[in-house]
């Protein structure tokens, strides 16, 4: 499916991840990992969500939710090099440059 990312300097990329150059391959333990650390950010927030609704302290809670964040955080940092190691060597090598900015813009909102 193709679709246009606007760039800070408002510049329009088109490009499609269906395109045979640009593959996201990684091998399933990868994909395992990943998958193994949000279901367990969203075991620990169902049990936030508990907590709220049984009226527990909101000191807890706050405490909770820091280590929910902290999780999602370092999924995101796996993702991060997983991409970087696998699917940013793999445009460079084929010259894809429109890659890495689509990299630094998504770098740019998850550091917000």
């Amino acid at each position: 499916m193709e679709h246009i990312h606007k760039g800070a300097d408002g510049k329009e990329h088109v490009h499609s991840h269906g395109d045979p150059g640009h593959r996201h391959v990684h091998t399933p333990e990868e994909n395992r990992a990943v998958i193994n650390r949000l279901a367990r950010a969203i075991g620990h927030l169902e049990s936030i969500k508990r907590m709220v609704e049984n009226g527990r302290d909101c000191s807890e809670v706050l405490i909770q939710l820091s280590a929910v964040k902290s999780a999602i955080n370092n999924t995101g940092k796996v993702i991060l090099r997983n991409h970087i190691e696998h699917c940013i060597v793999e445009a460079v090598q084929s010259g894809e440059w429109d890659i890495i900015e689509e990299l630094t813009e998504a770098i740019d909102r998850f550091v917000k």
